[in-house]
């Protein structure tokens, strides 16, 4: 199966979808600023692997919709992350119809997203994720009011506000970095996807993003934990040990890659081998 696809969710919403292979399905979950596109080539690589990869559009992103939208803000954040694991459901049982065999692998806050569905009781059998940014004691301090800014940012209209203030206040990319991204061809494309930051935040905790040690102790799915050899800064390459300690049934691996990510061709055979066994 190529090309787009759909399923609905819960509360009406439209997820739109990839999925490749004919195996057992796994489905990839995108982190901030990621839409289906950007894990294709991960999801085309399980599929050839034996696996079905399904990439999809996180709410509010692609081609997907988002009922949320417009909603009060006290609304939104009391039912986003909810909304989006009825969104994670909807998108296996259209692909695979049996939650109990599907895996699912989140890249960065879309990992976080994977541990929400599983505390909520997504009866997957196997999760994986890659470098989920929870904070710990290692971390630069956090930004104050992190969902408020975005918030703000969002209510005035500003994208590029909530593109600079990510990038450079919460990341920490270098100000002449940033204004190099203006005008190139994913400066749109991020600008897009300005106002579903939010959602990746409420992923994480909200405002307090450390880990959720006490949830992960509760999750008895088997589990890999994912980094790269060139995430050079130690809190977030560290994040993939952190977390597998933290978790029952967890084991950490660090694959050859770059800041922040890891090729496909090196990262889906690592991943095919766990989710078949």
């Amino acid at each position: 199966m190529t090309g787009k696809q759909q399923t609905t969710s819960a509360d009406g919403t439209t997820i739109a979808y990839e999925a490749y292979g004919s195996g057992p399905v796994v489905v990839t979950v995108g982190g901030a600023f990621c839409d289906r596109g950007t894990l294709r080539d991960t999801a085309q690589a399980l599929g050839d692997l034996g696996l079905t990869g399904v990439t999809y559009d996180r709410r509010g992103r692609g081609d997907s919709g988002d009922h949320l939208a417009g909603a009060p803000t006290e609304e939104v954040r009391r039912q986003a992350l909810g909304r989006e694991v009825e969104d994670l459901r909807a998108v296996i049982a259209e692909t695979s119809g049996n939650a109990s065999a599907a895996g699912l692998f989140g890249v960065s806050s879309g990992g976080a997203l994977v541990v929400e569905a599983l505390s909520a009781g997504l009866p997957v059998a196997s999760a994986a994720a890659f470098e989920v940014p929870y904070r710990t004691a290692a971390w630069p301090p956090e930004p104050e009011d992190y969902i408020g800014t975005l918030e703000r940012f969002e209510a005035a209209g500003d994208r590029e506000g909530i593109l600079r203030y990510f990038n450079v206040d919460v990341v920490g990319m270098p100000e002449q970095a940033f204004e190099g991204m203006r005008g190139t061809p994913v400066w749109e494309s991020l600008l897009a996807l300005t106002y579903t930051v939010k959602y990746d935040g409420l992923c994480l905790g909200g405002d307090d993003q450390s880990l959720p040690r006490d949830v992960l102790a509760r999750i008895g799915t088997p589990f890999l934990a994912v980094c790269s050899s060139g995430t050079a800064v130690p809190w977030l390459h560290d994040s993939a040990t952190v977390l597998a300690d933290a978790l029952p049934d967890a084991r950490a691996v660090e694959l050859e890659g770059g800041f922040h990510q890891v090729p496909p061709p090196v990262l889906a055979p690592v991943l095919a081998d766990f989710f078949q066994r």
